[in-house]
């Protein structure tokens, strides 16, 4: 695809993201990211675990759970239009900690989590209600680990900080979203596997972190860095920050898993 079809892609695309993004930053990880946390968290679940999901999505994968949420937001039901944007992002000022009253009002990710977490667990919920908590569940890890929906309240998790990227426009959220993962020209299933090989036992027991609350602060410590000191973006931030996306896209799988083990061991 030439520089001008991709222009006109973007063009056609405005109005929906604009409407989209008034309040919230924009999908994190993008569909192979997303597929990826979803991917390694199902090689890291208990049988326990595994069983529950089973009985809920039957042969539906957590990869493909994954990127339910964004696939949604176009219904046009309330829950999606009006209440459910702000799920996959938190707001963490430079110089703080995560706290409730920088939520908006129906919620951000942290107490969507404790919701969907409540739903998934309560023996009343109908089937309907278990299957979308867990989806959200683990979409809204993996959001949790793009560090850039781990905003600063100031620019939309970077939504606002135009760039170009390869010299085609862009901005440094969708860079961190999707450009750079999607660069490589992997599945989301490679990736799985090469990220995956080299983990010790030592290196899954460390970092298969349960407490949302973790996850934010690590994210929030790396966000400051990502900001460039220019505007065009080519292999020199590729090289010093792919090795963060591969970090974070391992962590968001594998505390996925260390998540609904621990939520369905109940």
């Amino acid at each position: 695809m030439n520089k001008m079809a991709r222009r006109m892609i973007a063009l056609l695309g405005v109005s929906w993201l604009g409407l989209s993004l008034i309040a919230a930053p924009a999908f994190a990880w993008g569909k192979t990211g997303h597929r990826v946390t979803g991917a390694i968290a199902e090689r890291y679940l208990s049988q326990e675990a595994r069983a529950a999901i089973s009985a809920l999505i039957g042969t539906e994968s957590l990869a493909q759970a994954s990127t339910w949420p964004d696939e949604m937001r176009s219904d046009p039901d309330p829950f999606w239009q009006d209440v459910a944007g702000p799920f996959h992002y938190v707001t963490v000022p430079k110089g703080t900690s995560y706290h409730l009253k920088n939520a908006p009002e129906s919620g951000d990710s942290f107490t969507a989590l404790a919701q969907f977490s409540k739903d998934l667990t309560d023996p009343q919920s109908p089937l309907a209600i278990k299957q979308r908590a867990l989806r959200f569940i683990v979409h809204i890890i993996g959001d949790l680990h793009q560090p850039l929906h781990v905003g600063n309240g100031t620019d939309r998790g970077g939504n606002d900080v135009k760039l170009s990227w390869f010299r085609d426009e862009s901005n440094l959220h969708r860079v961190w979203d999707s450009e750079m993962i999607d660069g490589e020209l992997l599945s989301y299933s490679e990736w799985t596997a090469w990220l995956t090989a080299p983990l010790s036992d030592a290196d899954v027991a460390a970092l298969m972190i349960s407490d949302p609350k973790i996850w934010i602060a690590e994210s929030a410590a790396i966000r400051p860095g990502l900001y460039p000191d220019k505007s065009e973006l080519s292999y020199d931030y590729l090289y010093q920050n792919m090795p963060i996306v591969k970090d974070q896209l391992t962590k968001g799988g594998l505390r996925i898993a260390a998540y609904l083990n621990q939520l369905l061991a109940q």
